[in-house]
């Protein structure tokens, strides 16, 4: 069991490896997922639509530009904030604060992972 500690915690976030990093980027499903798939959360993912939960973009859905491992947060298509040179810019939005609504499901890998929660519950 992993240590109740803060600092632990922390420190086991920022020190993590790669393929740990992608088991902590879960997005919890639509419940219109969650009833087909039999799961509560999935990876986020380059193509999935998400669905802004909480904060200055709530409500926002949109299709996932780009996800940053390291940072723990995904980019969303028209989730831009301007510069004062007037640029856009992408804002990066926790995973934590995103439900996905639609799944990108070009890779086998991941269809065949969908299906074994199918398959259990």
């Amino acid at each position: 069991m992993a240590s109740s500690k803060p600092r632990k915690q922390r420190l086991i976030l920022y020190t993590a490896p790669r393929h740990r990093m992608v088991k902590m980027m879960s997005a919890h499903l639509s419940p219109a997922l969650r009833e087909k798939y039999g799961r509560r959360s999935f990876p986020v993912r380059t193509g999935d639509t998400v669905k802004i939960l909480s904060g200055d973009f709530k409500g926002v859905e949109g299709k996932v530009k780009a996800v940053d491992i390291k940072r723990r947060r995904v980019y969303v298509e028209n989730v831009t904030d301007k510069k004062a040179d007037g640029s856009n810019v992408d804002v990066p939005i926790r995973v934590s604060k995103v439900m996905i609504t639609q799944l990108n499901l070009d890779d086998k890998y991941r269809k065949s992972k969908l299906e074994e929660g199918v398959t259990a519950g």
